[in-house]
């Protein structure tokens, strides 16, 4: 996920450099987006932690 979110944000650079605003915005946002999930997913995964079968 968090490769996606790279992805996006080199695709809002290319595109701001090119001037495609629009496009720059939303790919931007997404980048925003996907990146602000990876970390509430990786925060809870150090909460959580890994739990074997064995409580």
């Amino acid at each position: 996920m968090l490769n996606l979110a790279v992805l996006f944000f080199v695709v809002a650079i290319v595109a701001a450099i090119f001037g495609f605003g629009g496009i720059a915005g939303t790919a931007a946002g997404l980048a925003q987006l996907l990146f602000l999930v990876f970390v509430v997913l990786f925060v809870i995964s150090l909460i959580f932690g890994r739990r074997g079968l064995s409580r």
